[in-house]
């Protein structure tokens, strides 16, 4: 049996500005890539520098292991770019490797030894047709298949009721030959990717509002951390303001204290 999931989701900016958002989507507060290496052919977007079939190696952010946003981890380690040419037709086929971290839940982890590498490893595939501006994109991970396969499947193109807004068709598969647990296994993967696609258009909107001059939503690691400083604030202006009334009624009392004598 497989789980199934089907969406629907609506980006308020152009094709264009989405199709070019999708290759910068990466460090953005909800995933963080930690180095991208890419083969590029040098006629594509007028790179000389580039062969073909060399690599292009360079590090986004700062130059240390640590996260641009450490207190959200890192979820895309690596990004990389193995395979990219433009058809005839004049559309865009690519392929890429992400590595990702995904936490296994404490009951999966008992099924696996301690030296199992919790990274997973995805391929994503792409074709890009920009003269009916539509972008299709099939991702799936490569190994961990025994426990649980995820298989994606996203159509971008042009919203029907306003032409300046893109449109996201996500479709999903969750399976899993795990004898015995694999329809608990599925449930978890549906949840989590779920949730995963929570975060993918978050940071998604991210990117675009960065790339359009506009300032980026906050993240809830922000909205928490200006609501907790402002609480603090509020905190430390009420105990000023009950240490003053204290000090003048106590001023009071004395007052009084010294009429009465």
């Amino acid at each position: 049996m497989v789980k199934y999931f089907l969406g629907q989701s609506v980006l308020r900016s152009s094709w264009d500005q989405v199709f070019a958002a999708f290759w910068q989507r990466y460090p953005n507060p909800y995933r963080y890539v930690a180095l991208e290496r890419a083969v590029l052919p040098p006629s594509l977007f007028g790179d000389r520098s580039v062969g073909p079939g060399e690599t292009r190696h360079r590090v986004r952010g700062r130059a240390s292991s640590e996260p641009l946003w450490p207190s959200l981890g890192k979820h895309v380690l690596t990004e990389d770019i193995v395979h990219r040419e433009v058809t005839p037709d004049q559309k865009l086929l690519s392929r890429r490797l992400l590595t990702k971290t995904n936490r296994m839940p404490r009951w999966a982890e008992r099924l696996f030894p301690a030296n199992v590498a919790h990274s997973v490893y995805i391929l994503e595939d792409s074709i890009v047709d920009p003269q009916n501006q539509t972008m299709t994109t099939f991702t799936w991970n490569i190994n961990h298949a025994r426990l649980m396969v995820v298989e994606e499947r996203c159509v971008y193109c042009v919203n029907s009721d306003n032409s300046g807004w893109t449109e996201i068709r996500r479709e999903a598969w969750v399976s899993s030959s795990l004898f015995g647990v694999s329809r608990a296994v599925q449930e978890f993967g549906l949840a989590r990717f779920k949730s995963n696609v929570t975060k993918t258009m978050k940071g998604f909107e991210y990117i675009l509002a960065k790339l359009q001059g506009e300032a980026p939503s906050k993240t809830l690691v922000e909205t928490a951390k200006e609501a907790k400083e402002k609480a603090k604030e509020t905190a430390l202006a009420a105990t000023e303001k009950a240490k003053d009334l204290a000090s003048k009624a106590a001023s009071k009392q004395q007052q009084q204290r010294q009429h009465f004598v």
